[in-house]
């Protein structure tokens, strides 16, 4: 589609999302296709290939995970500090880029822990700066949809990434060289970053401004959403532990790839329609139905023993809840957070929710071995329950749109 956008990427008349969205979707999906090709191979390869055991495989994954939420903040506190938001972009990448495909030459876990450390601070990086770049180059109406369009080619990518990696394996490929050839839309997406993203114009004093970091500075609607999301991630069931479920309902493992890629294709499917809603009809509506989706379909899974059908069902249903809020909960930061802040609160609200998944994920754990897989699920389902009662208790009293931020 012709994009009629000004230089700084803000969508002109007439235009449907700016260009700056549409150059970092089309980037997110090779991001995706390239890191996807390698993340569900990563365990076998640590632990057939290089001998490692699974404490090695939670230390690689725990480690690489709370960096990048930390690095979430950094990278966005200096995107409001005056730091070039495209150049940290960029350089996310381009870390991430060099580093993934070098994990195939490992010959030790100590090794693909490094790698995977670097891998996770290009993503660090990156974050922050690219959400406060799809939000100052959107006009308003348009935030749900631009965001929704953007996990959305994300997704998309995750379900190209494991079908390619399956292909060429069945050609004979060793797990190396496919590792290696992750490189490949790593290259891509660079060229596209650094010839097709506009650039990003400096706010005059931005540089010698000291952008606010302190949680009081952010409105309550943003101090709301981003505890919220924490409480959610805390109880967000993790999809290793879902593929666990299904498997242990009698899903034959030959079906586990294709099922992830399937649920990654139902995050793609929702991730755009979800985001457009919210510009509809409001972004708290989305967020209830799509939190409470999320807490009955955690029940259900609880209650749920066998049949492929119900199986299939309830996975694809869960990863498309996940989906359905994603835009929503980046278009209400966007909405209510002024520009000199806005990056930093991006920061806050992956770090909060990357951080809280980590203690989530040894919860669950935790209480499946210890009191049984329907104890998890319904503990999941409470905490998913009482994230959307903050939400409930303190966003309710304003309205759901209101006049943007300067």
């Amino acid at each position: 589609m012709k994009d009629v956008a000004d230089p700084a990427g803000r969508p002109g008349r007439g235009a449907f999302l700016s260009r700056t969205v549409l150059v970092l979707g089309a980037v997110s999906f090779l991001q995706d296709a390239g890191s996807e090709m390698i993340a569900p191979l990563l365990p076998i390869f640590l632990t057939a290939t290089l001998g490692a055991g699974p404490a090695a495989v939670g230390v690689v994954e725990g480690v690489a995970e709370a960096t990048s939420s930390v690095l979430k903040l950094v990278s966005g506190r200096l995107a409001d500090r005056g730091w070039s938001a495209k150049r940290l972009v960029i350089g996310g990448y381009s870390i991430s880029t060099a580093a993934r495909p070098l994990i195939g030459l490992a010959f030790g876990w100590g090794w693909v822990l490094l790698l995977r450390f670097c891998d996770r601070v290009g993503k660090g990086i990156r974050s922050a700066p690219r959400d406060a770049l799809i939000a100052a180059s959107t006009a308003r109406p348009l935030l749900g949809k631009a965001f929704g369009f953007h996990r959305s080619l994300d997704h998309a990518g995750a379900v190209v990434g494991p079908l390619l990696a399956f292909a060429l394996l069945a050609s004979g490929m060793e797990l190396r060289h496919v590792f290696v050839l992750s490189v490949v839309p790593g290259v891509a997406l660079l060229a596209l970053l650094a010839f097709r993203l506009p650039a990003t114009p400096a706010r005059p004093g931005a540089r010698s401004a000291r952008a606010p970091l302190a949680w009081r500075s952010l409105n309550r609607r943003t101090r709301t959403l981003i505890a919220a999301s924490g409480v959610l991630a805390l109880g967000t069931t993790p999809e290793a532990f879902l593929v666990l479920w299904a498997s242990a309902g009698g899903l034959d493992v030959v079906w586990v790839p294709l099922l992830w890629s399937a649920a990654s294709a139902a995050k793609a499917v929702l991730s755009l329609p979800g985001g457009h809603w919210s510009d509809r009809l409001g972004r708290l509506p989305v967020l209830f139905l799509g939190w409470g989706l999320r807490a009955v379909l955690l029940v259900s899974v609880g209650l749920t023993r066998g049949g492929d059908a119900g199986l299939w069902g309830l996975f694809l249903a869960y990863a498309a809840s996940l989906a359905l809020t994603e835009g929503a909960e980046r278009a209400l930061i966007g909405d209510e957070v002024a520009a000199e802040e806005r990056a930093t609160a991006f920061g806050l609200y992956h770090m909060v929710s990357g951080l809280m998944a980590l203690p989530g994920a040894v919860l669950f754990g935790a209480l499946w071995q210890s009191f049984g897989m329907p104890a998890a699920f319904f503990s999941a389902a409470g905490l998913t329950a009482l994230s959307l009662v903050v939400l409930c208790r303190n966003l309710t009293r304003a309205r759901d749109s209101g006049p943007p931020r300067p």
